[in-house]
């Protein structure tokens, strides 16, 4: 049964949060703290000193902004359709989810490198949105100081404050357990031979690692938010159906192909630059022992493609209704529908595979 639902939690968790939306909107005020506990488990995975950037990182980041303004610049000249332009624009420029080290975790991917990659994505959008959405849409009141503080201000709170607070716990731990094995060395070196042969102290200072009891917890936080979130969409959806059925349906396919062309990309780019497998960096057997049969080009495949295909879609489509325009933001609605069915195949595929 656990098997069956690790399997096919996410496209479950869209049906019930479309179908049930109604009852599931109250619940609206509870996704930032689902999704700032979901990454605290996460990052208690990670080390801090062990996030570094790679080439796959800057390979992925440039490819993800050549194709979204070329995307949005060959759709408008072909079609001169502004915001069907618009929404397949967000398909492209949306930064990384924050849930995206969770599936690739799950998968054998390296937790630590996509978590490296998912502050870089972030904090890259609120930059380079402020400073190019202007030109697209000239009627949007925007300036690129109030709108990088306001994007950013979305960002950092739900990046930042589990990393730091996972980071911090960290620390505590570590110096309470270096505390604990100071105080048995001066006891050992204080006792006698008979009873430092019995009481010598074992070891070290301990790594930090989550309790195996614990490590399915981001994934079913992750699910939980995905049914609160398919139903904020979904609504948004209803609301805004007045839109031409043609241009909706257009969106549906584009955002589909998108969805694949960035899953695609990423796993090419990840598996032509791998990240070093030497090194202090290199610790997937302790944070992700599915990682570990595996070779390190593998291993940055999956988390490249993590990385390039799945979007923070929450905040495509809040930069879409702020900045361009209601059906844009349908765009990056319609994306977390194909991202979560191309996971939910991925992780039945894995699945099958043990």
């Amino acid at each position: 049964m656990r098997k069956f639902f690790d399997s096919n939690a996410l496209w479950l968790s869209m049906l019930i949060g479309a179908l049930g939306y109604q009852l599931f909107l109250p619940l609206k005020p509870t996704l930032p703290w689902l999704i700032f506990f979901m990454l605290f488990f996460t990052f208690c995975k990670v080390n801090p000193l062990d996030l570094r950037l790679h080439r796959w990182h800057w390979a992925v980041l440039i490819t993800q902004l050549v194709l979204s303004f070329l995307t949005y610049t060959l759709v408008l000249y072909f079609t001169g359709n502004p915001i069907l332009a618009q929404g397949l624009l967000m398909c492209f420029i949306m930064p990384t989810a924050t849930a995206a080290p969770i599936i690739a975790g799950k998968m054998g991917g390296s937790i630590q490198n996509l978590t490296t990659f998912t502050l870089l994505s972030n904090f890259a959008t609120a930059i380079i949105v402020p400073a190019t959405f202007p030109l697209i849409n000239p009627a949007a009141d925007m300036t690129f100081l109030p709108a990088f503080l306001l994007i950013l201000s979305r960002v950092a709170p739900l990046l930042l404050g589990p990393f730091f607070s996972a980071w911090l716990l960290r620390i505590g731990y570590n110096y309470y357990y270096r505390r604990q094995y100071l105080s048995a060395k001066r006891s050992y070196s204080a006792s006698g031979p008979t009873a430092q042969r019995s009481n010598s102290p074992q070891g070290g200072q301990k790594e930090f690692v989550l309790p195996q009891s614990w490590a399915q917890t981001p994934f079913y936080l992750w699910v939980a938010s995905i049914v609160v979130l398919t139903a904020v969409v979904t609504e948004t959806t209803i609301s805004n159906f007045k839109f031409q059925i043609s241009n909706i349906l257009i969106l549906l396919v584009f955002s589909f192909l998108a969805c694949l062309i960035q899953f695609a990309l990423g796993k090419l780019i990840g598996y032509l630059m791998p990240a070093p497998s030497k090194g202090t960096d290199y610790q997937d057997v302790l944070i992700n022992p599915a990682a570990a049969p595996t070779t390190m080009a593998e291993v940055s495949s999956i988390t490249a493609g993590q990385a390039f295909g799945q979007k923070n879609t929450s905040l495509g489509v809040w930069m879409a209704q702020t900045y361009l325009s209601p059906l844009a933001a349908l765009g990056a609605a319609a994306y977390i529908i194909w991202q979560n069915i191309f996971n939910s195949v991925q992780l039945f595929v894995v699945a099958h595979k043990k």
